[in-house]
């Protein structure tokens, strides 16, 4: 964890700097889905998370707990189409080379027009060498049965190699519950930087 307190210092600066929107107090989103990304029992990973991340669907929880969710990234549109939303993570988690399906290691939220930020989903992330280092048998990270996506140095966070895995619990995804990119999700609203 220590050779990536720099790293995690970085992104809570950065996170102290974020336009007002991302810190200051948010008036809640209201969560309107469609009736099948709501029903229980699509999978045992996604009701997991929707029953540890509920309390967030208010961002303002996430902002005031006593670690508080950081603004990892602004909001990261897709290469073609959808896009993945505005990601708070909590460094301890990142760098702590477990995966824990009721412990995300971000949050993430989508831009609305009355500058709100609504919780679509979360990212489990885990540093690729942290989890060799626990796991040397090579073994490729998984959750609850669901494989990560193993992402490559250098990398558009300015993260070292990196396995995630996307759970949309609060959005549906056409493109499957955990694919990276989301096209029910837009970065359309996002406040100039």
């Amino acid at each position: 964890m220590k050779r990536y307190s720099q790293l995690f210092a970085a992104v809570a600066t950065a996170a102290l700097v974020a336009p007002p929107y991302a810190l200051a107090q948010l008036p809640s989103a209201q969560h309107s889905h469609d009736s099948s990304s709501e029903k229980k029992g699509t999978s045992p990973l996604i009701d997991k998370v929707r029953a540890a991340t509920a309390r967030y669907l208010d961002i303002n929880v996430a902002l005031n707990e006593p670690e508080p969710w950081v603004r990892g990234t602004p909001c990261v549109s897709g290469p073609n189409s959808g896009a993945m939303g505005v990601h708070f993570i909590k460094p301890s988690r990142v760098g702590d080379g477990v995966l824990n399906a009721n412990e995300p290691e971000a949050l993430i939220y989508e831009p609305l027009p009355n500058g709100a930020l609504r919780l679509v989903g979360v990212e489990f992330i885990v540093l690729a060498g942290d989890w060799a280092a626990r796991h040397p048998d090579g073994s490729t990270p998984a959750l609850d049965g669901h494989l990560t996506n193993y992402v490559g140095a250098p990398n558009r966070y300015g993260l070292p190699a990196f396995y995630e895995l996307h759970v949309w619990a609060w959005e549906h995804n056409p493109n499957g519950s955990f694919a990276d990119w989301n096209t029910q999700v837009s970065c359309d609203n996002q406040p100039a930087e």
